[in-house]
């Protein structure tokens, strides 16, 4: 699956492990690099995923409003009392409707600092959901878009394999957390040096 954004320049390949593509109800995590991810992830990720936000885009003007009307989450990650109500409105809400969630577990984006830590939350509502985690991975695109420019180059976007989360309870979110976490970083590296060894 090949598509261009050209608004951005970019031409974006997206791809799918199989093994991925019939799943009623996942939780999707992402890397977070910038503000293009949106446009670059969506190649993959399934029409109708609700997608988890910071608080804070509730303030970014007519887009705020837009993003909480069409039915995604906004979660309060400074506080800790206030994300796991949220995680627990959205587990609520994966149980009764049968939706599929895609958070971005760095929290924040990374902006070229490399990986952020991870933190729990896009777990704890799999692991409590009793739905397999699916991991998302973009190559590096820090510095490469340069908005006067024509092109931008290529990025890949990888969907990997499901992680199945059944049995699970909640003392094994952090060693799920970092099992998703290190195949995410080493999909990564892989798919940069393929963008690498094409040039």
């Amino acid at each position: 699956m090949l598509k261009w954004v050209p608004l951005f320049g970019l031409s974006v390949e997206g791809r799918v492990a199989e093994s991925t593509k019939n799943i009623p109800q996942a939780v999707y995590v992402a890397n977070h690099q910038n503000n293009f991810d949106l446009f670059t992830l969506a190649v993959v990720v399934p029409k109708g995923v609700v997608t988890v936000g910071k608080t804070s885009l509730r303030w970014i003007p007519f887009f705020g409003i837009l993003y909480w009307a069409s039915g995604n989450f906004l979660i309060n990650r400074e506080n800790r009392r206030q994300a796991i109500a949220t995680i627990d409105q959205i587990v609520s809400s994966m149980t009764k409707t049968g939706l599929s969630i895609w958070m971005f577990p760095e929290g924040t984006r990374s902006r070229g600092r490399g990986w952020l830590p991870f933190k729990r939350g896009a777990f704890h509502a799999a692991v409590q959901a009793g739905v397999p985690i699916v991991p998302v991975v973009c190559s590096s695109t820090h510095g490469q878009v340069h908005l006067n420019r024509w092109h931008n180059g290529k990025v890949l976007v990888e969907m990997l394999p499901p992680i199945d989360t059944s049995g699970l309870q909640e003392t094994d979110v952090v060693g799920l957390m970092k099992q998703c976490e290190q195949q995410m970083q080493a999909t990564q590296q892989r798919l940069d040096r393929e963008l690498l060894r094409a040039h």
